[in-house]
């Protein structure tokens, strides 16, 4: 009789298992026209609640900040977490590819490395055995420009005298690769560092102020195109693999329709510049030269940001 309440036991803890709530802890304001990273999760959670897996949206701080949903996600407290790139860096450097400035020439190029030509399962093969998976890679809007502060910027020499927002050491050296500095602030911070002086501007797709209240004294920007504004999406490793092969498949079908939602959504940001300069922000557009020394400054921090076997595996991937 033990034996049988045991073993009903543990099928009562599986099913409960298997049928419980995924929590999607949101990186973002829930804003389905400002937030490509909330299309994202939107699509994703109706996707499953729709195909008989309960899902549930968790604002954004309410699971944590981003260290803490990494961690509840690699011990399977929380099942899904919309994160930065470099959540997972500490695991395998290899996802800073993606951050590469002017590397990849649109989001479609960026696709293609990754679900065509398999820099997505180089990533997670690199993190194997840590907790998480990334299982897909969301755009949050058009590619990333120049904030700030102080002045127009319409060439490299106009960098000088700011001193910018960094999310790591990464990005101090591309700064002062535009003979700028930088400074790490994280992102709760950087209100308060804006109107303080701490420092003088942030590279973000053009939306960013819009969505976070930041054109009270954001006054400048500059489309320079650095880069795909992207966010990962990581999922609990053991939560992914216990699951059966059908609620797998569901899974993996919920992150195809979120993708298409999300780059669909992409395609329609062509208003922020508009929105930007009726909140009072200045637009300076770079030349042709000025791009150019931008980009050809920034190709020296490459072997900063990736090893050199990682640039020439996502040298590869871009170039079939």
């Amino acid at each position: 009789m033990k034996k049988i309440l045991l073993a009903a036991s543990a099928l009562a803890l599986f099913a409960s298992a298997a049928t419980a709530q995924i929590k999607i802890s949101l990186d973002s304001p829930p804003d389905l026209e400002g937030s490509g990273s909330y299309v994202w999760a939107h699509a994703f959670s109706t996707y499953l609640n729709e195909h008989g897996m309960a899902a549930e949206e968790y604002q954004r701080g309410a699971l944590g900040g981003d260290d803490e949903v990494f961690d509840q996600v690699s011990q399977g407290l929380v099942e899904v977490g919309l994160s930065p790139l470099g959540i997972v860096a500490s695991i395998d450097t290899l996802i800073y590819g993606l951050r590469l400035p002017y590397f990849f020439a649109d989001m479609a190029a960026v696709d293609r490395a990754l679900y065509d030509n398999g820099m997505l399962a180089a990533i997670n093969e690199g993190l194997d055995g840590s907790g998480v998976q990334v299982l897909a890679v969301d755009t949050v809007g058009p590619a990333t420009g120049i904030f700030n502060t102080l002045h127009p910027v319409t060439s490299m020499a106009d960098m000088s005298d700011l001193r910018m927002r960094a999310l790591d050491e990464s990005q101090i050296q591309l700064y002062a690769a535009w003979g700028s500095t930088g400074t790490v602030v994280s992102w709760a911070e950087v209100p308060n560092a804006l109107q303080t002086g701490v420092a003088n501007g942030y590279l973000n797709p053009a939306f960013v102020p819009l969505l976070f209240g930041h054109t009270d004294f954001i006054k400048y920007f500059t489309p320079a195109e650095i880069s795909p504004s992207l966010r990962i999406i990581i999922v609990s490793e053991d939560w992914y693999e216990g699951l059966s092969d059908a609620d797998r498949a569901t899974v993996d079908a919920a992150a195809a329709a979120a993708n298409e939602a999300n780059r669909t959504w992409l395609e329609t940001q062509t208003g922020v510049i508009a929105q930007l300069e009726a909140a009072g922000v200045t637009i300076s557009e770079l030349s042709p030269e000025a791009r150019a020394e931008f980009q050809t400054a920034s190709a020296t921090t490459y072997d900063l940001i990736v090893t050199p076997e990682q640039l020439a595996q996502w040298q590869a991937a871009i170039a079939e």
